[in-house]
């Protein structure tokens, strides 16, 4: 059994919680008494010296009561004029349990565009730090009020896991309605918790318990892709209930661990990951696919075959293996209407005929991530 070090006295910490916990699986309106079990874990956390961040749902659901509403709704405006009302009820709350501290909470408000495009990614960055810094908790939530349906996130799982990375976390907490991780749905006979998970691939087929409530955007889809992109930056991630992370924080066997997977990653290779919106696609062949994924080389004109999109010098492109799969994501060195006269051809060939500013790479190694 292990002994779980990787929750003994986090330095920095990101505890994400869900709307249904928030507001209970009918959206029979905030819970007071859920967010002071909330902010009881944070004082506590606080207390042995680490910083928290909280990312919160909880805002659409938080305003479907004062509405008349019964569950979240489907159209975006209605979702969008729920949040309005809402956003300000939850921060009120959670500014009122975190005064029994004397802890100041801020809030920030977060839409896709702040972690896509690289400034106001950094711009974020700094920001919390400094919250951070001031001894501050900041409570993060997605932007629903404005956030349109082309630029939203859709969840914030995948936020906490991005902020996580952002702010160099040392620990990832979702908290759900589901206490861990089960191999079935915890309603059917049989279904067993999964205490540790060393790598997300071991997971195989196993039918995730899990679903999503009427007043939640994610489930355990989103929790185990929110994981995937912690884990992989070198941030373990503990599943648990809001009832049973104190006893998890003390090293109980309660909850589901996501243990890291590998070394953390610089946030600018995360951004490029899981962050950035790709302009276009760049086609390789086999053998520049085999060199990409074994030696981490630089993306050359010689093994590139196609070019679509529609993209300027510095924007985000997918590389595409001759199978069609998706291998990496990289910034590109030149514009799109430059490159289908490069294809194929070495560097020293197009410094030749086309100039020696030509004799570089399409993609460098350093602004490359494989997927």
């Amino acid at each position: 059994m292990s002994n779980r070090e990787e929750l003994r006295a986090p330095k920095r910490v990101v505890i994400k919680i869900g709307s249904s916990s928030l507001t209970g699986v009918d959206a029979a309106g905030l819970k007071s008494e859920a967010v002071d079990s909330l902010v009881d874990v944070v004082a506590n956390l606080k207390k042995s010296g680490s910083e928290v961040v909280i990312v919160s749902s909880g805002a659409i659901a938080a305003g479907l009561t004062p509405l008349g509403l019964t569950s979240r709704p489907k159209d975006l405006a209605t979702q969008q004029a729920a949040a309005a009302v809402g956003q300000g009820l939850l921060v009120h709350r959670y500014t009122e349990s975190l005064a029994r501290y004397s802890i100041v909470g801020s809030q920030v408000l977060l839409t896709i565009d702040d972690v896509v495009r690289r400034s106001h990614y950094q711009n974020v960055q700094r920001t919390l730090t400094k919250l951070l810094q001031l001894g501050v908790v900041p409570i993060i939530n997605e932007n629903d009020s404005v956030g349109t349906q082309e630029i939203r996130f859709g969840d914030n799982d995948r936020i906490a896991a991005l902020v996580s990375h952002l702010i160099s976390a040392d620990l990832l907490i979702l908290l759900t309605d589901v206490d861990a991780l089960y191999d079935a749905p915890p309603s059917q006979t049989g279904a067993k918790p999964i205490f540790e998970v060393e790598e997300i691939t071991s997971l195989g087929n196993a039918e995730i318990g899990g679903s999503v409530s009427k007043v939640g955007s994610g489930g355990m889809v989103t929790k185990i892709e929110a994981a995937r992109i912690a884990t992989g930056a070198g941030i373990p991630l503990l599943l648990t209930s809001l009832e049973k992370v104190s006893d998890a924080m003390k090293g109980e066997r309660v909850g589901t661990l996501f243990k890291a997977v590998r070394e953390r990653q610089p946030s600018r290779l995360l951004w490029l990951a899981h962050a950035a919106t790709p302009h276009g696609k760049l086609y390789v062949d086999e053998g520049a696919a085999k060199a990409l994924r074994e030696r981490g080389v630089s993306l050359l004109p010689a093994g590139t075959t196609k070019v679509s999109g529609d993209f300027s010098a510095g924007d985000t492109v997918e590389i595409v293996a001759p199978d069609g799969s998706i291998i990496a994501r990289g910034l590109v060195g030149f514009d799109a209407n430059e490159i289908p006269a490069m294809l194929g051809r070495s560097t020293k060939e197009l410094a030749r005929d086309l100039g020696p500013e030509f004799e570089r790479e399409l993609v460098h190694r350093d602004d490359l991530v494989l997927l």
